[in-house]
């Protein structure tokens, strides 16, 4: 400030659409007003919410299911992947649909319009506690063993804990 005119904005509230809060317990990050959006673009505003993001799905890019717009599959997928950097227990079903948006079918959307219904239910997510000077790091993985239909591959994730926060959570095909 003794170089440079500048201003002190105070601490932040608001960046790209990311809602920041701050308290005695931690700090909240949420993306409320961007995930409302995302519901109507997918014309799931007001839908009953779900309580998981997915099914257990097994589909295959070589379905025999009627086609749907892949212009606004595209869309739908596209808005919710920023979605994920607040909400990583999206980062599955996410990551699982936008493997199939060359030629997006109607299963594929049912299973988005899933994921709609789950954000509905979760507008309100995203605090993340004060980790005490005792915290532990703990990590987790999993792998679905060569679910794939088409290439008899793996999906396997991890997720690490620096006490209750999870800070990491990679998912590879």
């Amino acid at each position: 400030m003794e170089k440079f005119d500048m201003s002190d904005l105070c601490l932040l509230c608001f960046y790209l659409g990311v809602e920041v809060r701050r308290d005695a317990n931690g700090i909240t990050l949420r993306q409320k007003h961007y995930a409302k959006r995302i519901l109507e673009l997918g014309g799931m505003a007001g839908y009953n919410p779900t309580f998981t993001p997915m099914e257990e799905l097994r589909l295959s890019r070589h379905s025999t299911v009627a086609e749907v717009d892949s212009t606004h599959y595209r869309q739908l997928v596209d808005s919710l992947r920023y979605l994920v950097h607040n909400q990583p227990d999206l980062a599955f079903a996410i990551g699982f649909v936008s493997r199939f948006m060359e030629r997006p079918t109607v299963e594929l959307l049912q299973a988005v319009k899933r994921v709609l219904r789950y954000v509905s239910g979760t507008l309100d997510y995203g605090h993340y506690k004060r980790a005490p000077s005792t915290t532990r790091f703990v990590g987790y993985c999993n792998s679905d063993l060569a679910r794939d239909i088409d290439t008899s591959r793996s999906t396997s994730g991890t997720m690490f804990f620096l006490g209750d926060c999870l800070v990491s959570w990679p998912s590879i095909k």
